[in-house]
């Protein structure tokens, strides 16, 4: 419990990077493992991750991002995207996957992938994409969360131009949408907010207890 709540307390999120700092593979090798493990509704993982190396894609995504320097100095910098649309193939994929690693018979999950369609069905195109967007951001606090427990920075951003993302990086094409944006890496040793006091509610005014 202890080193939780340490982890909590360390990570902030990060104005200044340190540039020369790179992630070693096997910590990012973690943070990918870890992503697979999140819960999503019915398991469905309506989203995919991208790792965005390329330096000159960067830049763009900088420009379209206000120009804030983390989008180029932190060590990494993941896009999680969302499906814009959730159909019946995602869920027959889903089914297909449990019938082989799970060793079932295919008819055994056809109610259990009907189920699914059917809650997903009377969604309109908006709907699901909101839906499909809050299960990434159950993504994205796990990624934080694993991120500083291994004393990686990170800065979850949501200032950013959605539709320049989406086009910079052929998201459409993709039945994918930029959801948030986080660059993960080290903090600059001269980076003042890392010193500042964590500011956030007391437990008694963020809880109330219904009896």
């Amino acid at each position: 419990m202890k080193q939780l709540i340490d982890d909590l307390n360390w990570r902030y999120a990060t104005k200044k990077f340190d540039p020369a700092r790179k992630i070693p593979a096997a910590d990012i090798a973690t943070l990918q493992q870890v992503l697979t493990l999140v819960p999503t509704s019915y398991g469905l993982q309506p989203y995919k991750f991208l790792i965005v190396e390329n330096t000159e894609v960067r830049e763009k995504l900088k420009q379209l991002a206000f120009n804030q320097q983390q989008i180029t100095d932190a060590s990494h910098l993941l896009v999680l995207c969302s499906y814009v649309d959730l159909n019946d193939q995602h869920i027959d994929t889903l089914i297909h996957q449990m019938v082989t690693e799970r060793q079932l018979d295919a008819a055994r999950l056809q109610g259990y992938g009907d189920f699914i369609k059917a809650i997903i069905a009377p969604m309109s195109l908006a709907e699901r994409t909101v839906w499909n967007a809050k299960q990434t951001y159950i993504a994205l606090g796990q990624l934080l969360q694993t991120a500083a427990n291994l004393r990686i920075d990170s800065t979850p951003m949501e200032g950013y131009d959605i539709k320049g993302y989406d086009e910079v990086l052929g998201l459409a094409a993709k039945n994918l949408t930029a959801t948030v944006v986080c660059p993960i890496g080290y903090r600059a040793a001269d980076d003042r907010m890392q010193h500042e006091k964590k500011i956030r509610k007391h437990v008694e005014d963020l809880f109330e207890v219904i009896r």
